[in-house]
């Protein structure tokens, strides 16, 4: 006997309430709901900016990526003649 009769489902579901309570189940799916909401709007900007990317290769336009390596301080010096 598997879960393929409503009545299953039904009694299943009855039981998930009776254990969290509905106001736990009601934060459960204003945060699902949330979640989602954030990860479809991060891939809209992940998108707006591979396109805006792409149109500035096309331009002729680079941008650089930032790594993980630290910043190098540039020395000052040796655009410089060195007079002692």
């Amino acid at each position: 006997m598997g879960f393929d009769s409503p009545w299953h489902w039904l009694i299943l579901l009855l039981i998930i309430v009776l254990v969290f309570g509905t106001s736990k189940l009601g934060k459960v799916g204003t945060d699902l709901s949330s979640a989602i909401r954030n990860f479809k709007k991060g891939l809209k900007e992940g998108e707006a900016e591979d396109e805006a990317k792409s149109k500035d290769k096309e331009a002729g336009i680079e941008h650089l990526e930032a790594d993980d390596k630290e910043p190098v301080a540039a020395d000052k010096t040796s655009h410089r003649e060195h007079h002692d």
